[in-house]
């Protein structure tokens, strides 16, 4: 069975030296479909992706390289991305992390072409990236590699605009944006369009209407950011983003209207929450539910955050990890190369 194989190797910077190595692979019965060359300190590294014969094992295109002078050879199964300009590459695992951040870790894993890209602490031959993992056995990273990745994850990061447009589940159109004292009157008939529950799971207690002192606080609060959904000129959903003062910590809040309960506003709500937490510096969103309320820890599901609970007060603390959920990238098929 054919097989297409990624090499990367340093060769002396000689003329002919490259052209050299693909004569001694044709010879091999191997057809060279990708070149890329990348600079590193001192010099530069040749990486080509080959498509080899039946029959040729890694181990024949090592010794291919090596017999042409190259040296510091890794070799590792290539599939049909490697056959994309790096550029292309970038750009589309980029797009991949921004429209669905659950895929940032495929996406680095693309744009390094790592074995694998986990969250956690790195250990010896490993590389940390923020609170990402990467690992790959088959060549070491390179510091151009490494910059395309971490612009990648500034990427990911930066800032959401203040205002977002998004779709509920039924196709309805809203507007997450920032709330300010101007919305006050349509604040406060959006709690007046809530049921006793909505407003007890929020506010835990038996008011009916917010009264107008704390319109300003919720609009505009002292340590924090509160973000509206709007649908035409009705606000239909609130979220506060409150700095509770222990570091790294802040505290999270949500009330939607009845009307637009289970429809994916809160999640939507709530991604925006754990992006602008993100970019604050926030490892941790907190959330305090009555014991019997679940709705939080479904809406957080939903936006692809991960959460724990603990009873504590007599209420539910939920905490919740304002990055989404990190996928484990199917670790890619490695070939050591062995030391002379």
């Amino acid at each position: 069975m054919t097989t297409t194989w990624r090499l990367r190797f340093e060769l002396s910077d000689s003329p002919g030296a490259l052209a050299r190595v693909t004569v001694r692979l044709a010879a091999a019965d191997c057809n060279v479909l990708a070149l890329h060359v990348i600079p590193v300190p001192g010099g530069v590294l040749d990486e080509i992706v080959v498509r080899a014969a039946p029959g040729v094992l890694p181990a024949d295109l090592v010794e291919a390289v090596r017999s042409e002078g190259g040296k510091r050879v890794g070799i590792t199964r290539a599939d049909l991305r490697d056959l994309v300009d790096e550029p292309t590459a970038v750009l589309r695992a980029a797009r991949m992390a921004l429209t669905d951040p659950e895929q940032t870790g495929d996406a680095l894993r693309q744009v390094l072409a790592a074995d694998s890209v986990t969250v956690g602490e790195a250990a010896d031959g490993q590389v940390q990236l923020g609170e990402w993992v990467a690992r790959r056995g088959w060549a070491p990273f390179t510091q151009v590699e490494l910059t395309r990745a971490q612009a990648l994850l500034d990427l990911v990061d930066a800032p959401a605009p203040s205002m977002r447009a998004v779709l509920s589940d039924d196709g309805a159109a809203l507007v997450l944006r920032p709330g300010s004292d101007a919305d006050e009157d349509a604040v406060a008939a959006l709690h007046s369009r809530c049921s006793m529950r909505t407003m007890f799971n929020r506010y835990h207690s038996g008011m009916r209407t917010v009264p107008r002192r704390w319109l300003h606080r919720l609009l505009s609060p002292p340590r924090g950011t509160t973000v509206l959904a709007q649908c035409g000129d009705q606000v239909v959903a609130l979220g506060q983003l409150i700095h509770t003062g222990t570091p790294d910590c802040a505290e999270v809040s949500l009330l939607v209207e009845d009307s637009w309960q289970r429809r994916g506003v809160g999640a939507a709500l709530l991604g925006a929450l754990a992006s602008d937490a993100r970019a604050a510096g926030f490892t941790e969103l907190v959330a305090w539910c009555l014991p019997s309320e679940t709705a939080l820890v479904r809406t957080a599901a939903r936006a692809g955050l991960a959460t724990t609970t603990r009873r504590e007060d007599g209420l539910l603390r939920v905490s919740i990890t304002p990055r989404v959920r990190a996928l484990k990238a199917p670790e890619a098929t490695e070939v050591a190369e062995k030391t002379r």
